[in-house]
């Protein structure tokens, strides 16, 4: 069978395929040789692509210096932390009386009038406190007013709540171990 009549062969002409693979050989090779010759554009930057760069970032603005607290803020502020070593004093005051009254229902039932005293003494020492609780929780509501007020840094105002609040805050958990220890004590 010859490849004119071979229907699985493209139909050439009865000339050998030579002519057209030198072809397309001398064609790859003439584009591979323009490849090498010459020189290549260089790689740094243009005048135009100077001028499009970003430019260097501006230095930060300094921050606002934010306002000290108000007179009433600092009056209220000493006028809640006052309240609360008030209230610590009523507490001293009534503790000594408190830890009697537990020593004495020491090993009593809890039926008995010495540990019913004990409990009355615990309780007006907890009810002494009141004030100095809720002077904590006046300042916790004056922070949280504060912070939403200037959110993204701590206000003088906020500071001196703060400052505040951690005075307060010592004297509730100095009396809340002292509740905690007298009712460990009258619970066994």
């Amino acid at each position: 069978m010859t490849r004119a009549t071979d229907p699985l062969l493209p139909p050439f002409s009865s000339r050998s395929p030579a002519p057209a693979c030198l072809l397309t050989l001398a064609a790859a090779l003439s584009l591979t040789a323009c490849s090498t010759a010459g020189s290549y554009p260089s790689l740094a930057y243009r005048a135009v692509e100077r001028t499009a760069m970003p430019a260097a970032a501006a230095p930060a603005p300094p921050p606002v210096q934010l306002p000290p607290p108000t007179a009433d803020l600092t009056t209220r502020i000493g006028g809640l932390v006052a309240a609360a070593r008030e209230a610590d004093k009523q507490f001293a005051a009534k503790r000594p009386a408190a830890e009697r009254a537990v020593s004495a229902a020491a090993r009593s039932s809890r039926t008995s009038d010495a540990w019913v005293s004990a409990q009355v003494a615990v309780s007006a020492l907890q009810a002494s406190r009141d004030t100095a609780v809720a002077s904590l929780a006046d300042l916790d509501s004056l922070y949280a007013d504060a912070r939403q007020a200037e959110p993204v840094g701590d206000s003088p105002s906020a500071q001196a709540i703060d400052t505040a609040r951690g005075q307060v805050q010592a004297l509730v958990d100095s009396q809340n171990a002292a509740i905690t220890a007298l009712d460990t004590r009258l619970m066994t």
